[in-house]
């Protein structure tokens, strides 16, 4: 069986006891007729992307988001600073070191990588709980 592409809108979703049901309202002409063919009951595999206004599909990165804003901050405290100067990783304990010492570390360009890129995340979570360990001895 081919896969079924169409776009919908959605315009309901309401609870009854076998689960959620969502309504969806297509247009006529886009309506594939196999689907108005099979049976009521039939089950479906489905997959649905949000579009946005220009027909993108939304990317919603909550993650990458957080870890792009907990980078910068990073970089402005200075008691990170510090602690990347006292393990030697900085030679003076300044935002600019900081920031590329943390650029080189998590493999990125840019914090915008962040977004997109999960190994670099993982990175920061690592140096970040190196840093609120050496933290709470200090």
């Amino acid at each position: 069986m081919e896969t079924m592409q169409f776009e919908a809108l959605k315009v309901a979703l309401k609870q009854d006891k076998t689960g959620y049901v969502l309504t969806l309202c297509m247009h006529p002409d886009d309506i594939p007729t196999d689907l108005l063919r099979d049976f009521v009951g039939a089950r479906y595999q489905v997959v649905m992307v949000r579009l946005d206004g220009h027909e993108k599909p939304i990317t919603d990165d909550h993650d990458g988001d957080k870890a792009i804003r907990a980078s910068g901050i990073l970089c402005r405290d200075q008691r990170f600073w510090q602690f990347l100067h006292d393990d030697m990783q900085i030679l003076t304990p300044k935002e600019q070191d900081a920031t590329e010492w943390l650029r080189e570390y998590l493999g990125v360009h840019s914090r915008t990588e962040l977004k997109s890129d999960m190994n670099a995340r993982k990175m920061l979570e690592k140096i970040t709980k190196e840093y609120r360990a050496w933290s709470e001895k200090t």
